[in-house]
């Protein structure tokens, strides 16, 4: 597995602490309910995408649900993030209103985008989300433009985060984000979800490097590779990055290792990788591992699981059912966020 690579250290330079997540009851709870709230609408969302009731594509990230999570975790009241066209699991772990997210990808009034923005651009200001975005790497430098206007204006506790794809790490928009965000010492966190493919290019094949966070030292930033399945793993990286940030240190280059269960999209036939590769990542299951670790630790009883568990279930059912008694998107409405009006330009 990958290891750090310069990992970022706290303000005065020793690696920075975070809390145990598998051995407090409330973080563990907190922990265990976005996974599976994650997991869960993703299942819910492939199902309806199935049966035809949901239209377009989606990108799932069933499989990654610790990348989210941990770096969700460690945000704060002010933060911001950017997102990718596979953020399902970014949005609920800033804590969006599921209902509101499932009535989007059903192209409802009620979504968060009135239903024009669909899978890949939902956006939620009021928990911080700046909006996935279906460009590769298109987040990065409206992070980094997020990041210069909360510096501009004073806002120095203020932390935005950019999560991409290691796709995404071979764009123009990668090195130009990360080299002004290094330059004007931005208070950005850049994640690099590295599910190991570029649609079907492997990592292998498309970088020549072992750790996709060693670019990092090419900007003066520190770069760290983590198990992205593990959750506390990611989430200690997180707390530090998120740390030296809010100090003034500037940015660091996060590299979460994970996988996706499914294809890069609903017409991926996945013909680049082998049933075998893709069981073993499966035995690797983030929620599995942190639900041992909390088992064993015993924080939780057999009861407190069930009933997290079931109640994110029950979560998921309602989405569905608001998204589907909401009303359609109108289509006599559609131009009226594409053009000002003659008193919006007054």
């Amino acid at each position: 597995m990958a290891t750090s690579v310069s990992p970022p250290p706290s303000a005065d330079g020793a690696p920075a602490s975070a809390v145990n997540l598998a051995g407090d009851p409330e973080r563990a709870a907190q922990v265990l309910g976005t996974m599976w709230r994650i997991r869960l609408f993703e299942e819910a969302v492939d199902e309806l995408f199935a049966r035809g009731l949901m239209h377009g594509t989606m990108h799932l990230s069933i499989g990654q649900e610790a990348s989210a999570t941990g770096v969700c975790l460690a945000m704060q009241q002010g933060d911001h993030l950017t997102s990718t066209h596979r953020g399902h699991g970014h949005c609920i772990g800033a804590g969006a209103d599921l209902n509101r997210m499932m009535a989007e990808l059903l192209a409802k009034e009620s979504g968060y985008c009135r239903g024009r923005g669909g899978s890949m651009h939902i956006a939620d200001v009021a928990t911080g989300n700046l909006g996935a975005n279906g460009i590769v790497g298109g987040g990065i430098p409206i992070a980094a433009g997020a990041a210069l206007g909360l510096k501009l204006q004073g806002k120095t506790d203020a932390v935005v985060v950019s999560f991409f794809g290691d796709g995404a790490s071979n764009e123009g928009a990668f090195h130009e984000g990360l080299n002004l965000a290094a330059v004007w010492n931005l208070p950005v966190v850049f994640v690099c979800e590295n599910n190991k493919y570029g649609m079907s290019m492997s990592t292998e094949l498309s970088t020549k490097i072992g750790n996709l966070s060693e670019r990092a030292a090419g900007y003066g930033m520190p770069g760290v590779t983590v198990d992205g399945n593990d959750v506390q793993a990611v989430y200690d990286a997180a707390v530090a990055a998120f740390e030296r940030a809010r100090n003034g240190q500037g940015p660091t280059l996060i590299e979460n290792v994970t996988y996706r269960w499914k294809g890069h999209s609903k017409s991926d036939k996945n013909l680049y990788r082998t049933r075998e590769e893709i069981a073993e990542w499966k035995e690797r299951d983030p929620i599995a591992a942190f639900l041992a670790k909390v088992t064993d630790a015993g924080t939780l009883d057999q009861a407190a699981l069930d009933q997290i568990a079931a109640q994110a279930k029950e979560a998921i059912r309602e989405s569905v059912r608001f998204g589907n008694a909401a009303p359609p998107s109108r289509a006599d409405e559609l131009l009226s966020a594409v053009y000002a009006t003659t008193g919006d330009t007054q």
